[in-house]
């Protein structure tokens, strides 16, 4: 088995251009991780030497036992997308001419809005680096642009100089699919960014050359995992409670748009969603959100017989 997944492994980088993200993943889920067991470790188990040996009931059998792991439904579809995914490439290289994964269903998931910043949380979460420092100016420029653009962390990490076009507060960036498409900021985000540009990024710098607009504390690109605890340190600091991550800003970004009155097809093409069906769950958010500042301000909700909470 390791042969045909080493070759899919290459095959996603190369053919399918996915993010080094979406490899970690695949390959987490195929092989597994100190606690779960993987797709691959489970038929070795089982005693399964050959990939074409297996059928939905050992597929069954899988998904039990992620099951009695405690695996959350969510992260039982993943392994499942992840296997099907496998099988669908060597279905296309002729390596096996059926899959067990045909007619098997995704686990149904529980519908969950994704949690985001009000904007007085956001506020905080920006003001909280330290801009005497470079990292500090570096922080508050990540963090500015992450709000103001909507950007995945993956595409803030692999963002170059030349990418960045201060004057007309654009970005060009390649995001899922190696899809480009133009993301904006505002100019508290462009101011953010000269002043790291300027003064934060040469003193990280030092004498070494970079073209990656964010720098670690050494001179290197900085990576996403590292932005995630830039984020961490920032919302404890901020006094908020919620466990913020990169994805939590993305989330904010697209529910304050469509707070403010932007359009859907906008926000899905500044968010380089290819579905709308991906953008229309922050209308459930803002649906959720006016529903309660109705209930909370508005006089005959509140009145007794009036109250729509017991409707």
């Amino acid at each position: 088995m390791e042969r045909p997944f080493n070759k899919y492994i290459r095959y996603l980088q190369a053919e399918r251009n996915v993010s080094p993200y979406t490899v970690r993943n695949y390959t987490t889920d195929l092989l597994g991780s100190k606690r779960i067991k993987g797709f691959f470790a489970f038929l070795t188990e089982r005693g399964v030497s050959s990939l074409s040996e297996v059928d939905r009931s050992l597929l069954r059998d899988y998904l039990a036992y992620l099951v009695e792991q405690g695996v959350v439904k969510a992260s039982i579809a993943r392994r499942l997308s992840a296997i099907r995914s496998f099988y669908r490439y060597l279905l296309r290289e002729g390596t096996l001419e059926t899959s067990p994964l045909e007619k098997a269903s995704s686990p149904k998931l529980d519908k969950r809005l994704p949690s985001f910043l009000t904007v007085e949380e956001a506020k905080r979460l920006i003001e909280a680096p330290d801009l005497s420092t470079p990292q500090g100016q570096r922080d508050r420029a990540l963090l500015e642009l992450l709000y103001a653009s909507g950007l995945r962390v993956s595409e803030l990490a692999q963002l170059d100089l030349e990418q960045v076009n201060l004057d007309t507060l654009e970005i060009r960036v390649w995001g899922k699919g190696a899809k480009e498409r133009m993301v904006l900021m505002g100019k508290p985000a462009a101011k953010a960014l000269n002043t790291y540009l300027s003064q934060g990024k040469p003193k990280l710098l030092g004498e070494k050359r970079s073209n990656a607009l964010f720098l670690n504390r050494y001179g290197g690109r900085l990576r996403e995992r590292r932005v995630q605890r830039i984020l961490e340190k920032y919302a404890k600091i901020a006094g908020i409670e919620k466990r913020v991550h990169p994805h939590m800003l993305r989330h904010t970004f697209a529910t304050h748009l469509l707070d403010g009155g932007a359009d859907l097809r906008v926000v899905q093409e500044l968010l380089g969603h290819a579905n709308l069906s991906s953008t229309q769950i922050y209308t459930h958010v803002t649906q959720s959100r006016a529903r309660e500042v109705y209930l909370s301000a508005h006089p005959m909700a509140q009145r007794e017989g009036g109250d729509l909470e017991n409707k």
